[in-house]
C-alpha cells in the first residue's frame, strides 16, 4: 500500500488497538517518537516493530529528535546524554579539528543507540544560526553565530550519523536563528533584509543542500512573504528552499500542532502541502488530530514520492564502531568543551 504524506506521532509507549488500526488504515510516511514514547529498550524496540508490522513495511522510517541538550529523546539513566550543540561549537571555535571531531563522535554515538532500537532517522541537524536576540527555544542548540562553523559542524553530525546507519534531516529551513519568539506558543517574524539572510541564515542550508531531508521553520519572513510562515508559504519554499538553497530532497513541515500556525488540522495540513512541503509532520499523538491530518492528505506521489525514496536510498549500513575507544575519545573532547559543566 502506498504511503501517505504524513508523519504521525502516537500517545504512550506501546501502541494502542486503536492506533495499530490507524497506521495499518492510513499508512503514514513515518512514525515520530517523543519521550512519552520511551520505556525500557526493550519497550521502544517493540513499540517501534508494532509501527511498522501495522503497516506491513520493515524499513518505514521511525524519527525522532535526539540533539543532546534540552532536546533528547532518550537519555540518562538508560542512555548517555549529550551535550548541545553550542558546546562543539565552542571547541570548534579554538580548535577546528577538535570541533568537528566532537560533532561527528557526537552524532556516531547517537547513532548506534538509535539503530539499536530500530530508529533510523534522526532530526539533527540544527542548523539555525545564533544572533544576539536568538530566542532560548533555539539557544544552545545552535552551534555557532558564525553561518560557515554552522554549515562545518552540521555536514559532521550528518556524516556521523549515516556512519550509524541512521539518516539526517536538517532544521529549520531556511533559518529559526533571529525568531525572537518560541514558534511553539506564537508566531515570530524576522525582519531581516532578504540580502542580511542570503548572507546569514541561508548560508548552512546552502551549503548541506544536498542532505537527503529537511524541516521547516514556522517563522514569517517579512522580506520575502509577510503573509505566511516558510512553513505554509509557497513563496519561500519555492523561491528561497527550492531556488536560491538549492535543497531538492524530501522537506517536511515542522510539527502541525505548534501554536505558530492557525486553523484547524485539515488546513494546516493542505496549506503545507500546498506551498509545496512533500510531507506534514504532526507530532502530539491526539488521535482526533490525526484522523483530520490523515483525511487531508493525499498518497505520497509523483516528484515528493521520488524525493522520500532518493532520501531513503542514502541510508547505509552502520560502518563498524569500536564503542568504547569512540566513548573514551568523545569524553576527552567534551571534557575540553566544558561538558558537563561542573558546579
Amino acid at each position: 500500500m502506498t504511503a501517505k504524506a504524513f508523519i504521525s506521532g502516537c500517545a504512550g509507549t506501546a501502541l494502542t488497538s486503536d492506533e495499530i488500526a490507524f497506521f495499518r488504515d492510513e499508512q503514514p510516511w513515518g512514525l515520530i517518537l517523543f519521550k512519552r514514547n520511551i520505556g525500557t529498550p526493550e519497550a521502544v524496540c517493540d513499540l517501534v516493530a508494532a509501527f511498522r508490522d501495522a503497516l506491513g513495511d520493515p524499513e518505514r522510517p521511525v524519527l525522532i529528535d535526539q540533539e543532546g541538550g534540552r532536546v533528547q529523546r532518550i537519555g540518562p539513566p538508560t542512555w548517555p546524554g549529550r551535550p548541545a550543540a553550542k558546546y562543539s561549537g565552542d571547541l570548534y571555535a579554538t580548535d577546528e579539528a577538535a570541533g568537528r571531531r566532537m560533532a561527528w563522535l557526537q552524532a556516531r554515538l547517537i547513532a548506534s543507540d538509535l539503530a539499536d532500537l530500530g530508529i533510523n532517522v534522526d532530526c539533527v541537524p540544527v542548523l539555525d544560526v545564533l544572533t544576539p536576540k536568538t530566542h532560548a527555544a533555539i539557544g544552545n542548540r545552535a552551534f555557532s553565530s558564525d553561518p560557515d562553523a554552522v554549515a562545518t559542524l552540521g555536514l559532521a553530525v550528518a556524516e556521523g550519523l549515516m556512519a550509524g546507519g541512521v539518516l539526517p534531516v536538517m532544521k529549520h529551513m531556511p533559518g529559526h536563528g533571529r525568531a525572537t519568539l518560541d514558534s511553539h506558543l506564537a508566531l515570530p517574524e524576522v525582519d531581516a533584509a532578504l540580502s542580511t539572510l542570503k548572507h546569514s541564515d541561508f548560508v548552512p542550508f546552502r551549503a548541506l543542500a544536498e542532505l537527503p531531508m529537511g524541516m521547516t521553520a514556522h517563522i514569517v519572513f517579512k522580506a520575502i512573504d509577510p503573509e505566511r510562515p516558510a512553513t505554509t508559504s509557497s513563496i519561500v519554499v519555492e523561491e528561497i528552499i527550492r531556488g536560491h538553497i538549492g535543497f531538492d530532497g524530501l522537506l517536511m513541515s515542522d510539527d502541525l500542532s505548534m501554536k505558530a500556525l492557525g486553523g484547524d488540522y485539515s488546513s494546516r495540513a493542505a496549506a503545507v502541502l500546498g506551498a509545496g512541503c512533500d510531507i506534514v509532520l504532526h507530532c502530539n499523538g491526539l488521535m482526533d488530530e490525526m484522523r483530520a491530518v490523515a483525511d487531508a492528505v493525499p498518497a505520497l506521489s509523483g516528484r515528493s514520492a521520488e524525493r522520500a525514496a532518493a532520501a531513503l536510498a542514502m541510508r547505509k549500513p552502520a560502518h563498524p564502531l569500536d564503542r568504547e575507544a569512540a566513548e573514551a575519545e568523545y569524553a576527552t573532547l567534551a571534557e575540553r568543551a566544558g561538558w558537563p559543566p561542573t558546579s
